[in-house]
């Protein structure tokens, strides 16, 4: 019996010899376009060891000798190689067209791309992670067709966002989605946390989301470990920000000869007080961080099992702003974890957490405005006065501006602000009868803003008076306190059916969700009473308390509070079908009801259709030729806007408003009255939407083509009514977006070391608005953005300048003007409709601040190791409407360089208007008006990926080093810091100088082991 036993363990000593440990990597390419695959899937087959290739399509696995290698990738062939002795194997996968079924997350689930009949844009995560922005959205501008993205230099400021136009009055911005939670922006995500983003565009893809999806939805998934992987990845960065496209302003020299001249002009005295004013000042670049730091550092962790898929996302950020002591600290977590109980029943929890330490934002509106000619600090022999700020003159602008160094070096750090969210899941989903799920799931999401600020005392010199003075005339110490609570909580119970019956293929889905929203603030103040025994407040956070007696006075305690609650539910319903192939039918359904409206009225029913026909699957096309691929589309809808004007959450209930008081006795009793009279037949806005189009790919499936047709059309406008006599909202009113769409996109190869890819896409968009309530004009921006039947929404509205009047005779022999007085060289506005004199008649649209054309554009270039992606990014057809460097009717502030031009007697300048200080010259009209349009290289990165023999020798998976530019120049004829201008739905594109969009440049690795 030994020797038999003997023999058993020299045999099984021997073949566990032959079995050797090896390390296997490599490169996963595609066939056709050599360039790398990202996100294939190795595993050991047999076992749940695994990995994926990562963005530059490289892998590394301990294997043994014996096993056999699988790579799977959706839209490729599977191939598995059986392992010997190689430590590197290079793979190339063949494209499976019968398996280009590319699954996309839609409304409440996934589908197969080829099933959909509608509009939706898929980016990878790889595209924002390693960005320097903190919005994902903000790294995406230019990618997405229809999608429409402002962009500010802010700290944390989120960007303005539309989806193929404006097409509403009071919101225009996409429901956003973030692991099935409903919520009203992606701050609370880290970039490097996001597996994927849809874009959602048209009434197919939309309809599901009811109420909600108008203005179209964006949905963010988080990543998810994948079955046999245990991967944790690890990525830094560190960059500078830096100014560009600064405005050019006067310096004190220009500044003292224009404000003589513009004296002289007046009949004014000359400036009394250049004795005491020697400064020559830059404003914005005193007020400037020239060392402003971006640093992010992100840990992530992934490991699945059989029974068991987790994977937990750490983030940190620190950031400067443009102007001094601006800062952002943010910490975001982001945990998901399934858990598989049985092969029928699993669960599962999503928690994305954020803690936000936020910037004192400023602006730079007030160093524009500034006089160069006051140094911003004092010096003097005087030890009292000596280093004081310096007030600017009281006759330019002191006490409008005060001193633009002084805010940013010592008021912004009285204020501490704080945001703490965070957003969660539970779900069970359990699968019977073989093709039907049923899954409960549970939200929370938690916002909870918090802020101190603190007014101090603060000496400031005043040189026409030889004193010191209160910065502001502030001689009172305050603490301002305050705190807000939102918390949504959702819960969706959905059936699903999903079944292939031969040539049939169903995806089905049916549910119930609702959604209740709470919102709670309180606020309050305290201040000492300079009568009375109390101290002052002491500069220092730990007395920025509403209780700091004994310095604060609790007589002057002031307190507020506001809180609102609204709750929706709602039934959906959507079918996905596929017959063989080619031919697809999409229809959806909700019906949504809500506490804001009437109880007679308060639901209301949202659906769409959408069909398909995928010719390239017929046998009468050949598509071995150059035409691989064709796919005709359409679809057609109604959707809702639930958006209400700001401090609005009921519109059918009205609530209170303060009023007159009346005096009973010895007392005050305050009145009250009704805000608005109730409308039982309010409902929400409608949006009805359509589209055709189609999708194709050409040459071996490397050239990819796709154009879609979109018409939206809002109806039922919601409106607030004031007729003088009553006070309501009502549904009146239409708006009409629609435009092409078009993408492309090749990808290619010089050789095996050298392959690239190019693409973009082009977007038109022509806004108008349809009819509004009683054809009325609505203004914004003063009276400068309009909105009107038979125009653009927000469209800009003045008179047109025709050039300067270059003397008496020129005034005499033109119309004559009664908007004010007027002399040689004041503007010549045109008589638009010729009555023989210029009035407020004349007035009539100068500018349209929506953009006939959104582009962007791509190029990547990959050479062995190395890397080189460039995006582009533009808009053209826009105007700019500048708010800033017109003058002011109540002080005199900093000129613009161009007013160097001005118009000092005849034939000396036809645009540039004397120096007057009058409101002639600053009504609205086309000397405000710049063009918009502008084309931005966007970002360019360059990459390298450590070659395998080294990956191999440091047990690394992946590692990739690369140096990132963001925004490095942009072509633009706007005279501001930058072209981009956001706001709200009826008063956007209005440049008011406030803050740049800064030039980023970083430097980061990427490590995966």
């Amino acid at each position: 019996m030994k020797p038999k036993i003997i023999l058993l363990l020299l045999i099984l000593f021997s073949i566990s010899g032959f079995a050797q440990n090896l390390t296997v990597s490599g490169e996963v390419t595609g066939s056709e376009d050599k360039m790398p695959v990202p996100g294939v899937n190795v595993i050991v087959k047999g076992t749940t060891r695994g990995v994926s290739t990562d963005f530059d399509g490289k892998y590394s696995i301990q294997v043994s000798t014996g096993e056999i290698l699988e790579f799977s990738s959706l839209g490729f062939k599977t191939k598995v190689i059986t392992i010997q002795n190689q430590t590197t194997i290079n793979i190339t996968l063949e494209s499976d067209i019968s398996a280009l079924d590319e699954v996309v997350v839609v409304g409440y689930g996934t589908a197969k791309k080829r099933d959909l009949a509608g509009s939706i844009v898929s980016v990878n995560g790889d595209e924002v992670a390693d960005k320097p922005a903190t919005n994902p959205i903000a790294s995406i501008q230019g990618k997405v067709s229809g999608l429409t993205v402002v962009n500010s230099g802010q700290l944390g400021q989120t960007p303005d966002i539309r989806i193929r136009g404006t097409s509403s009055r009071y919101s225009v911005s996409p429901l956003f989605v973030v692991d099935g939670i409903f919520a009203d922006n992606i701050d609370f995500v880290n970039p490097n946390d996001i597996q994927s983003i849809e874009v959602l565009k048209d009434a197919s893809s939309l309809a599901i989301f009811g109420v909600r999806g108008a203005n179209g939805v964006i949905i963010v998934t988080t990543k998810k470990a994948k079955t046999g992987e245990f991967t944790v990845n690890f990525n830094s960065s560190i960059g500078i920000k830096s100014i560009t496209d600064a405005p050019d302003m006067a310096d004190a020299a220009l500044f003292s000869e224009l404000y003589d001249e513009q004296l002289v002009n007046q009949g004014s005295a000359p400036f009394p007080y250049y004795n005491e004013f020697t400064g020559d000042t830059d404003w914005v670049d005193r007020i400037s961080n020239k060392s402003a730091m971006i640093q992010t550092v992100n840990l992530g962790i992934q490991n699945a099992t059989e029974k068991n898929k987790l994977a937990f996302g750490l983030g940190y950020r620190l950031e400067d702003g443009l102007i001094k002591n601006e800062e952002l600290q943010r910490i975001t977590f982001n945990l998901n974890n399934e858990y598989k109980i049985t092969d029928a029943f699993r669960m599962g929890l999503t928690i994305n957490g954020l803690q936000d330490k936020l910037p004192n934002s400023g602006s730079y509106s007030s160093a524009l405005n500034a006089t160069p000619i006051v140094d911003p600090i004092h010096y003097d022999s005087r030890p009292e006065y000596d280093g004081l700020y310096n007030q600017l003159p009281i006759q330019i602008g002191g006490p409008q501006i005060g001193n633009p160094a002084l805010v940013a070096e010592v008021t912004k750090n009285k204020s501490i602000a704080e945001r703490y969210r965070f957003v969660g899941s539970l779900f069970a989903e359990v699968d019977f009868l073989k093709h039907f799920s049923f899954k409960a799931s549970v939200y929370g999401d938690y916002n909870n803003y918090r802020s101190r600020s603190y007014t101090p005392i603060i000496p400031i010199y005043v040189s026409e008076t030889d004193q010191i003075d209160n910065f502001n005339g502030n001689q009172i110490t305050r603490v301002n306190q305050s705190s807000s609570v939102t918390f949504n909580f959702q819960q969706d119970y959905l059936l699903s059916f999903k079944k292939e019956i031969g040539k049939h293929d169903i995806n089905a889905v049916a549910g119930f969700t609702t959604t209740q929203v709470s919102y709670e603030s309180v606020s309050g103040s305290v201040e000492h009473d300079p009568t009375s025994s109390v101290g002052i407040i002491p500069d220092n956070s730990r007395f920025w308390y509403l209780s700091v007696y004994p310095y604060g006075d609790p007589s002057t305690r002031t307190s507020n509070s506001s809180q609102s609650e609204r709750a929706t539910s709602s039934f959906l319903a959507r079918a996905l079908y596929n017959y063989d192939g080619k031919y697809i039918l999409n229809t959806s359904y909700r019906r949504d009801a809500t506490s804001q409206l009437s109880p007679e009225n308060r639901a209301q029913d949202f659906w769409s259709v959408g069909a398909g026909w995928v010719v390239s699957q017929e046998d009468f096309m050949d598509t071995s030729g150059s035409l691989n691929y064709l796919k005709v589309k359409g679809s057609t809808g109604a959707l809702g806007n639930q958006a209400l004007p700001s401090g609005t959450n009921y519109p059918y209930y009205p609530g209170v408003s303060q009023d007159a008081t009346a005096v009973f006795g010895d007392q005050v009793i305050a009145g009250f009255i009704q805000k608005f009279e109730e409308n039982p037949n309010l409902k929400w806005e409608t949006v009805k939407m359509w589209e055709v189009g189609f999708e194709t790919k050409w040459f071996d499936n490397r050239l990819s083509f796709n154009t879609n047709y979109y018409n939206r059309k809002t109806e039922d406008l919601l409106v607030f009514v004031d007729t003088g006599v009553q006070t309501f909202f009502d549904n009146f009113g239409e708006i009409e977006n629609k435009g092409f769409e078009f993408e492309a996109s090749w990808d290619g190869s010089f050789n095996d070391n050298f392959s690239y890819s190019v693409g973009g896409n082009i977007t038109t968009i022509k806004n108008e608005v349809l009819s509004t309530f009683e054809d009325a004009a609505i203004f914004a921006n003063g009276t400068a953005s309009r909105t009107i039947t038979g125009e653009p929404i927000g469209h800009f509205y003045g008179y047109i300048v025709d050039g300067i009047y270059q003397s008496n005779a020129d005034i005499a022999s033109l119309p004559p003007s009664n908007l004010g007085t007027y002399a040689p060289g004041d503007f010549k506005y045109r008589d638009v409709d010729g009555d023989g004199q210029i009035t407020t008649n004349d007035r009539t649209v100068i500018g349209n601040p929506t953009p006939d054309l959104t582009y962007g554009f791509y190029t990547n270039f990959k050479y062995k190791n190395f890397s080189l992606n460039i995006d582009f990014q533009g808009v053209y057809g826009n105007e700019i409407y500048r708010n800033w460097g017109n003058g002011n009717s109540f002080a005199q502030f900093n000129f613009r360089s161009e007013r160097a031009n001005r118009w000092n007697g005849s034939g000396s300048s036809n645009w540039e208007p004397r120096l007057y200080s009058n409101d002639y010259n600053r009504l609205p009209s086309t000397y405000m008006i710049e063009d918009g349009s502008y084309i931005r290289i966007r970002n360019i990165q360059l990459g390298y990926s450590l070659s395998n023999n080294i990956l191999e020798k440091l047990k690394f998976q992946q590692l990739k080093l690369y140096a990132n530019v963001q925004n490095l120049f942009t072509w633009k004829e706007t005279s501001g810091f930058t072209p981009e201008a956001g706001g709200s739905p009826t008063s956007f594109g209005v440049d008011s100088g406030g803050y740049p969009v800064p030039v980023i440049s970083t430097i980061g690795l990427s490590l995966t082991f």
